[in-house]
């Protein structure tokens, strides 16, 4: 089929660049975490200090500098899904940021995923499009081995358990079909979310190092769906994100 996102202009430089829309003069410590937990980096923000806003359609957004072991790291919440955390992703990247954290929930698809178990992604099927225009189209990605072992030395460091896998990265939350869950498993996904791919792409397009930290959340792995109460492990969560931010410092 004649698809869009797959005509090929990846060598072709594009219209607008990041540089051109982030605060003319403004930089950013080369260490940085793309938190999910909203909540989270609230509290990040509270204990550090704001260095500057990023703007969008969704208003001011906030990036946060805190300090960790002396040093510094930049931390955002970068929304929600492929395109807006590849946006952020984009302009921390045109701000001086080099390595980078994702640390986010995700959905199980075996059973033995419990909720707050920790998920260091070492591929990620690439159902979403915004991965696409950064690198040429294929099935799946591979995260950066650097990266994938950075997280694995910071979490076994601090006695966390954690599996390594791979994720499946969609951009249709309420369109994960009983029949695509069932692939995604038969192919090695053993957790969803909805940006993984997209930010891998970035990176390895961009040059810079980035590795992504999931925490076990709500499940699909039976015939219904369970919520879990997985919003409400706020020390996991947190706990994560300060895992990440000594893995960015790493990188």
């Amino acid at each position: 089929m004649d698809l869009p996102l797959l005509e090929d202009d990846l060598a072709q430089p594009a219209v607008l660049n990041p540089e051109m829309v982030v605060k003319p003069g403004a930089s950013l410590p080369e260490a940085a975490v793309l938190c999910f937990f909203p909540e989270v980096v609230d509290a990040a923000g509270a204990e550090g200090r704001r260095v500057l806003r990023l703007r969008s359609e969704l208003g001011p957004w906030p990036v946060y500098e805190i300090e960790v072991d002396g040093r510094p790291v930049a931390v955002i919440q970068p929304g929600i899904g492929a395109p807006l955390s590849v946006i952020f992703l984009e302009e921390l990247i045109a701000l001086g940021v080099r390595a980078v954290v994702a640390v986010g929930g995700c959905g199980s698809l075996v059973p033995e995923l419990t909720v707050g178990h920790a998920v260091v992604v070492d591929s990620a099927v690439r159902d979403e499009g915004t991965s696409l225009h950064y690198l040429p189209p294929a099935r799946v990605v591979d995260a950066d081995p650097a990266g994938v072992a950075t997280l694995a030395e910071t979490l076994d460091e601090a006695g966390v358990p954690y599996v390594t896998a791979r994720t499946w990265t969609t951009d249709a939350i309420f369109r994960e079909t009983r029949s695509r869950v069932d692939r995604r498993r038969e192919e090695g996904c053993a957790v969803v979310e909805m940006e993984a791919s997209a930010l891998i792409a970035v990176a390895r397009h961009r040059g810079i190092s980035l590795a992504h930290l999931l925490l076990a959340g709500d499940s699909l792995a039976g015939e219904a769906w369970e919520h879990r109460g997985w919003t409400t492990a706020r020390a996991a969560r947190d706990g994560l994100f300060r895992l990440a931010a000594r893995a960015a410092l790493a990188l």
